[in-house]
């Protein structure tokens, strides 16, 4: 991660390609000051900086930090076959400061903070006449650099706030708490107040998107960090829904249709298509082997990376999440495999699950026939404004009022159930407490494999508990603990960065 200089052509290189520098001043020529003052030379990189942010998205990468919780696990063959990658599922001696899986997560972030700290301060020595240019990049790299960074301190805890204008109290040292969650909302109150109400290019952040991010910041920092404060957070989340530009689709499904691409329940998705490198191959990582064998252009057909837990596909006569009738269920999971009329077989040797319930939110019939499912490239969901209403009824609930909580959580309860919606579907009558552990299985239900469910886990308490009861893996291993809330910081960065030292470690590692 360390990295105390680029140069800006190297920056320009790395993040976008843009002949138009061939016609100007050479860039390596310039100070960091002068060339991060520029527009001409900000404007690609922060660019860039969301292209990057989006390709964490991809393959495999995209979908680690959804691995070893209570909702999603690995396949058996992939558990069986990568030590490194099942110790993310299996919480044993192979998640460590050398797992290989979580320290490039870690790798390929923070050159993004990096880069959005240098036009930050670039940014605020420009002098140039087109201001609304200069704070539209300003809210840009304001977001960017506070939506990594909240990403960074959910799964390693105190991490290194990056600020040109600090360096030399700050350096590359791990920071406490208080001043990493204090930097990520000053970033987004900057984004809010920068960023305009929509964008052409559905790339780039808008108002309402840090609204609803601040919302979440205030309401998953840790209590260690003395930034929790649900009033707050329900202020934020509830300026996007009094904004009216948000509702919930009449159709659950249709949030993972691509005709629906950046509907009106979406806040932010990530962009992709069917063709590289914009594709995102994540059909290829949800799949099926068993149907893969049979095809590889098929819809459904891919490698078991990660599937749902028992308890994320089974009804609750099962012990289990779905109720009948509730629509989310088909939309969210694949309970069949027949592919063209031909029934797959469980291929031998490989572990025996690949005809078990699998993902279905990432599939993308487009390719069905006519590519390789590795080109699947539907958007992924960032924040959806179903996420918005229940973040909003939770903060109503810890702040003691229930029962407009309730209310809340039924508006998105009533389009799961559509045309069987009936009284009795309805929250009503909870105790504080019971909505409390309620609103989890609900989160589940409408969220799942969109990214917040280990999130969820680790703010609510219940983070071993329900993953040592439900995730087969770590149940089986038995050696799941507290201090796996937080990862490993990776050896990689002790050994090269002289201001994180073996005993600046995360405990238990």
């Amino acid at each position: 991660m360390k990295v105390k200089f680029l140069t800006i052509i190297g920056l320009v290189m790395f993040f976008a390609s843009c002949s138009e520098y061939l016609d100007q001043k050479d860039p390596t020529s310039l100070t960091e000051e002068e060339a991060y003052s520029r527009l001409d030379i900000v404007e690609p990189l922060v660019f860039g900086m969301f292209t990057s942010w989006r390709d964490l998205q991809k393959d495999r990468g995209g979908l680690y930090f959804s691995l070893g919780t209570d909702e999603s696990q690995q396949g058996a063959y992939q558990v069986t076959s990568d030590p490194g990658q099942a110790g993310l599922d299996k919480y044993n001696g192979f998640l460590n400061q050398e797992n290989n899986s979580i320290g490039g997560q870690w790798n390929a972030r923070w050159p993004i903070v990096n880069s959005a700290a240098l036009a930050i301060r670039g940014l605020s020595l420009n002098t140039e006449a087109d201001t609304e240019k200069r704070d539209l990049l300003l809210g840009e790299a304001s977001f960017i650099r506070a939506s990594v960074m909240f990403e960074l301190t959910q799964y390693w805890g105190e991490v290194p706030v990056l600020d040109k204008d600090h360096t030399k109290e700050l350096g590359w040292k791990r920071q406490p708490l208080p001043v990493v969650y204090a930097s990520i909302i000053k970033d987004l109150t900057v984004a809010e107040a920068k960023l305009p109400e929509t964008q052409s290019n559905k790339s780039f952040p808008t108002k309402y998107l840090a609204q609803a991010l601040l919302g979440k910041v205030y309401l998953y920092a840790p209590q260690a960090s003395g930034v929790r404060d649900y009033t707050k957070a329900k202020e934020w989340f509830g300026k996007v829904i009094a904004s009216g530009k948000y509702s919930l689709l009449p159709s659950y499904a249709n949030n993972f249709n691509y005709n629906f691409a950046n509907s009106a329940e979406s806040i932010y998705e990530f962009q992709f298509n069917n063709n590289w490198p914009d594709n995102n191959q994540l059909q290829w990582q949800t799949g099926s082997r068993a149907v893969a064998n049979i095809s590889q252009n098929a819809t459904f057909g891919g490698y078991d990376l990660i599937l749902p837990t028992m308890y994320c596909y089974k009804d609750k006569t099962a012990g289990g999440i779905w109720e009948a009738g509730d629509t989310r269920k088909a939309a969210s999971i694949r309970y069949d495999f027949k592919y063209r009329g031909k029934t797959p077989v469980l291929p031998a040797g490989m572990g025996g699950d690949e005809l078990d319930p699998h993902i279905k939110k990432f599939e993308d019939d487009r390719i069905d026939g006519t590519q390789q499912f590795w080109y699947s490239g539907k958007n992924k969901s960032y924040i959806r404004y179903a996420d918005v209403l229940l973040c909003y009824a939770e903060c109503l609930n810890e702040l003691g009022n229930t029962t407009e909580a309730e209310g809340i959580v039924n508006q998105v309860r009533q389009r799961a159930f559509g045309t069987l919606w009936t009284p009795a579907l309805a929250w009503s009558g909870l105790s504080q407490v019971a909505f409390r552990d309620q609103i989890m299985d609900e989160r589940m239900r409408e969220l799942a494999f969109e990214g917040w469910r280990r999130m969820d886990l680790i703010r609510s308490g219940k983070f071993v508990q329900l993953i040592k009861e439900r995730n087969r893996w770590a149940k089986e291993n038995g050696t799941i603990a507290e201090f796996h809330t937080r990862y490993a910081i990776p050896l990689a960065e002790i050994l090269q960065n002289d201001e994180i030292n073996p005993e600046d470690q995360n405990p238990g590692y």
